[in-house]
């Protein structure tokens, strides 16, 4: 976090002297070497104060007048207090980095178990994934407020995600049921005119189609079959969350049959919870160790239409299993006719420390290994289903 976004604007040129003292007092955080001298008053001693608990330093021990001292003395009512003033003194997206910092640097994960921390905590993906991985440690009295704040989060995402990934994937399973050689009652006389514009015969006022287009009949082997395969270590928290979230979205698409599979060292099935993602949330448990060739045999045994399915692997392949036995598999799934898709990372966090060599290993075999951004993925799961290559980002 910048310095102009911890003080609430930015450090424009024209700035007035006094003004550029204040943000770089708060900055600073006072001291006798910060050379500012600057006092603090209102408003603005009370986001120094806010600043100071979390990032503070020094021999301070309040945050005034002195260097800094961090701590929110370890106690839910003071966290909670502590939350409720950044969110009236920052802005939403510095709150939540502010929250994130607050619970790595001073460890304060366990006071998460706490109802009145969750009521006041900025939701985000992150603070899901923290939630998540508490796991058994929450206590039963929070659960309910614990999904509440991973509901309001899941259904943003929903509201964000859903119509377009309908919308992109519809089209590819559209495009992919067109026929080149239709029956005369099947033709789709709208498209195969506008294909055959450059036909028209002015003489004879007509369109020559020579390339008829035709529409799909309705049929079980137009039908996608999709299997999200998860890994669920505890770096891949903000994946599983987008994963669960795209997982109910395609389970709704009744052209498209969807597993949605997590793992670690265990293999579970969550495709039964698809209509709801939080019960799917709920039912991963975030950590532990890797088995990725463990996950995909179990994919893989689930398949029985393989040159109409496509495997989606979200894994930073840190892979605790059987090193060889993942890329045999991965192989004798493409070899099928499996169209296969490996996903260091489903977030907007850029990909994670994964492992190089099983990701040079994936591509030399025609998967690339990439991060994804949710916006991106409909656009990947269209060029899947349609067997076109994969819109790779250009930094991997």
């Amino acid at each position: 976090m910048t310095g102009s976004e911890a003080t609430g604007g930015s450090a424009e040129a024209g700035t007035a002297p006094d003004e550029r003292l204040r943000r770089w007092r708060l900055v600073l955080g006072g001291g006798p070497g910060e050379g500012t001298g600057r006092v603090l008053t209102g408003p603005d001693e009370a986001m120094d104060g806010a600043l100071a608990s979390l990032y503070g330093s020094g021999d301070g021990k309040d945050g005034r007048g002195g260097g800094r001292s961090a701590g929110l003395e370890g106690s839910a009512p003071s966290v909670a207090r502590w939350l409720g003033d950044i969110r009236t003194y920052f802005p939403s997206s510095v709150v939540q980095v502010m929250q994130r910092d607050a619970i790595d640097r001073l460890g304060l994960s366990a006071l998460l178990g706490e109802p009145e921390m969750l009521e006041a905590v900025e939701a985000d993906v992150q603070l899901v994934g923290t939630l998540l991985s508490l796991g058994e440690a929450m206590p039963e009295t929070t659960r309910e407020t614990a999904r509440a704040v991973v509901r309001k989060v899941v259904e943003e995402l929903e509201k964000r995600l859903a119509t377009r990934t309908r919308a992109t994937l519809t089209g590819a399973l559209d495009r992919g049921a067109r026929v080149s050689r239709p029956r005369h009652r099947d033709i789709d006389w709208d498209r195969t005119i506008r294909a055959n514009l450059g036909n028209y015969l002015p003489e004879y006022a007509t369109v020559v189609p020579e390339r008829l287009i035709g529409h799909g009949r309705a049929s079980r082997s137009l039908r996608k079959d999709v299997v999200l395969c998860v890994d669920q270590s505890g770096s891949m928290a903000a994946s599983v969350v987008h994963a669960s979230v795209f997982g109910a979205v395609l389970a709704s698409m009744r052209a498209i049959t969807t597993r949605l599979v997590v793992f670690d060292t265990a293999v579970v099935d969550l495709t039964d919870r698809l209509d709801d993602p939080v019960d799917v949330l709920f039912g991963a448990r975030l950590g532990g160790g890797t088995d990725i060739d463990r996950a995909l045999a179990y994919c893989q045994s689930q398949i029985t239409r393989p040159a109409d399915t496509v495997v989606v692997l979200i894994s930073d392949l840190h892979e605790g299993g059987v090193r060889g036995g993942m890329l045999k598999r991965v192989a004798s799934m493409k070899a099928s006719g499996v169209q296969f898709v490996a996903l260091l990372a489903l977030s907007d966090e850029g990909a994670p420390a994964y492992d190089r060599d099983h990701a040079a290993a994936l591509a030399a075999l025609g998967a690339p290994a990439f991060a994804c951004t949710p916006d991106l993925f409909p656009d990947v799961m269209a060029a899947a289903i349609e067997k076109r290559p994969l819109p790779v980002p250009a930094v991997i």
